[in-house]
C-alpha cells in the first residue's frame, strides 16, 4: 500500500509577502508546516534576494497552478549602474566595473523604449532551467556555461520611476518567463556601463493586482496567538485565482457527467475559449474548453469525478 501523505486537506490560496533571504520553496514549506497542509505549491519562484507576492496554493487549488504560472507579473526593481555580476544581482561576484556616463532621462527613456513589447530574451545561467537533467545554476557554480536558446517574452510596460546616484528604479509588467535580472543587465549594456539588480519586489501576479499580502513572521505570530484556524481564515477561494476568465454555468442534471470527464451543454461562449465552469449553486467545478457545438469539455476538474446531479 502506498504511504499516505501526512497533513490535513486544506483548499485555498494564500498571498504571502516573501521576505528577502529565503527561497520560495523554503517559504512554502514554512507556511505548509504552519497549516499542517498535506499538499501545497507556489505559482512562480522569486529569487532569495527578491521580496513580495508569492501565491501559495493548497489542496485542490494546486490544480489551477498552470493558469497562474502563465499570468502577467508586475515588479518594482532598482538597477545599480556601472557594475555587472555573475548572477545579475548584488549577491553575485563582481565581473566588471565601468564608469557611468552622464545620462539624461531622455537618453534612458530612449533605451527603455527598445525593450518594450514582444522580444526574445536569453535566460541567465543562474536560473532553475534544466540542461540534460541538471539545473543551470548548478552548472554555473562549477564554472560551466552552455548556450541557451532565446525565449519569446513580452514586456507589457517598462517605466522609469526614479533616477539618481547611479541607480534606476523601474516599474516592469511582463509575461511569463521574463528574467528581470537579464532585462536589467541588457539595459545596462545598452546604456554603456552595465548594471545589476540591487532590489526586486513583485507586486502583482495575474488576477492579484497589488493585493494585501501577509508577511511570514506575521503569519507565524498569528498562529501562535490565535491558533492555526486564524491563518486558515486568510485563505482565498480557488475561484479568486481564476478571476478574469469567462464563466459558464451547467445544469444540475449534467454536473455528474461533466465531473466524470464528459462533454456537456452550456451557455453560448466563443468556441475554443477556456472558461470557469460552475454548477447552479455557484460552486466551481473546474476549467473547461468550449466546443464548436456550444458544449464544454473538462480541462481541469476541481471536484470528485463522481457526483450527484
Amino acid at each position: 500500500m502506498p504511504r499516505r501523505r501526512k497533513g490535513r486537506d486544506i483548499d485555498g490560496i494564500l498571498l504571502l509577502d516573501k521576505p528577502e533571504g529565503i527561497s520560495s520553496n523554503h517559504a512554502l514549506r514554512r507556511v505548509s508546516r504552519l497549516l499542517n497542509a498535506r499538499k501545497g505549491g507556489h505559482t512562480g519562484s522569486l529569487d532569495p534576494l527578491a521580496t513580495g507576492l508569492l501565491v501559495l496554493c493548497f489542496g485542490r487549488a494546486t490544480r489551477i497552478s498552470e493558469w497562474l504560472l502563465g499570468a502577467e507579473k508586475t515588479y518594482l526593481t532598482t538597477a545599480r549602474l556601472g557594475i555587472t555580476t555573475a548572477t545579475g544581482d548584488r549577491e553575485g561576484e563582481t565581473l566588471s566595473e565601468r564608469p557611468v556616463p552622464d545620462l539624461s532621462e531622455t537618453q534612458i527613456e530612449s533605451v527603455l523604449e527598445d525593450f518594450r513589447g514582444e522580444q526574445q530574451q536569453i535566460p541567465p545561467m543562474y536560473s532553475a532551467l534544466k540542461h540534460e537533467g541538471r539545473r543551470l545554476y548548478e552548472m554555473a557554480r562549477e564554472g560551466v556555461e552552455i548556450e541557451r536558446p532565446p525565449r519569446d517574452i513580452i514586456i507589457h510596460a517598462l517605466r522609469l520611476e526614479e533616477f539618481g546616484d547611479n541607480t534606476l528604479s523601474l516599474f516592469v509588467r511582463c509575461s511569463k518567463g521574463t528574467y528581470i535580472r537579464t532585462l536589467v543587465s541588457d539595459i545596462g549594456e545598452r546604456l554603456g556601463c552595465g548594471a545589476h539588480v540591487d532590489t526586486l519586489r513583485r507586486v502583482s501576479l495575474g488576477p492579484f493586482e497589488y493585493p494585501q499580502m501577509m508577511e511570514l513572521a506575521a503569519l507565524e505570530e498569528l498562529a501562535t496567538r490565535e491558533g492555526v484556524s486564524a491563518v486558515e481564515e486568510l485563505l482565498q477561494p480557488i475561484d479568486a485565482g481564476l478571476a478574469g476568465w469567462p464563466s459558464v454555468t451547467i445544469a444540475a442534471n449534467t454536473v455528474e457527467r461533466f465531473c466524470q470527464g464528459q462533454v456537456v451543454a452550456t451557455d453560448s461562449v466563443d468556441a475554443g475559449a477556456l472558461v470557469r465552469v460552475h454548477d447552479e449553486q455557484g460552486e466551481l467545478l473546474g476549467m473547461g474548453e468550449i466546443q464548436q457545438e456550444l458544449c464544454v469539455s473538462p480541462r481541469r476538474l476541481l471536484v470528485q469525478r463522481s457526483r450527484q446531479g
